[in-house]
């Protein structure tokens, strides 16, 4: 079986860490945890009082020291300068929502979360080649050259001026050098003059 090579692109430009929306996303999966983890206990709390014997209501004791070993583990690697990723103790929670009573929507829900987080903290970056500016966000965005004014990038800021007034700026992740700036816009310049004479 012969594997397609990935496409490869003349420049791939990373931009700024998105910190407030990665942000938003740990403290929601957080809060996800949490909440899971106060219905198994007071349900495992119920099914002991009720005198329910075997490993289920232990089960609903175990699920949450898992979720909340695996969010300390998380703490751990933020404080060390990691991005942390809630995805396995998401999942380990939808297992628990399946073994509740009623609780299938939840345990989608929770799935859903799990198998989400990690795309939506990829880094952001853009990739030029010479038929389209690809944007790797979900779903990914394409433009095509012929759909641009101009792009330039100067002072690490990447400026994307589309033909439907619609003005795309973003704040570059790295420094870029005076040469590689050059670089760059000279061959955004060419792929805009061979737009143009299409």
């Amino acid at each position: 079986m012969i594997a397609r090579p990935s496409k490869t692109f003349d420049y791939i430009i990373v931009l700024k860490y998105p910190v407030r929306f990665f942000k938003a996303i740990d403290i929601i999966s957080q809060l996800m945890l949490a909440i899971a983890s106060v219905t198994f206990i007071l349900r495992g709390i119920v099914l002991y009082q009720a005198g329910i014997s075997g490993g289920i209501y232990t089960l609903f004791f175990l699920i949450p020291i898992l979720l909340f070993t695996w969010w300390i583990w998380c703490y751990r690697q933020q404080s060390r300068g990691y991005m942390p990723f809630y995805r396995f103790a998401l999942m380990i929670a939808a297992w628990g929502w399946y073994l509740y009573p009623k609780g299938l929507f939840f345990a989608i829900l929770y799935l859903i979360a799990a198998v989400l987080e990690k795309p939506a903290k990829v880094l952001p970056e853009v990739a030029f080649d010479s038929k389209e500016i690809v944007f790797n966000s979900i779903p990914s965005k394409k433009i095509s050259w012929l759909q641009v004014n101009n792009v330039i990038l100067k002072d690490n800021i990447l400026t994307i001026d589309l033909k439907n007034n619609q003005l795309i700026q973003k704040n570059v992740d790295a420094e870029v050098s005076e040469k590689e700036e050059a670089e760059f816009n000279a061959f955004c310049a060419a792929q805009l003059r061979v737009a143009q004479k299409n």
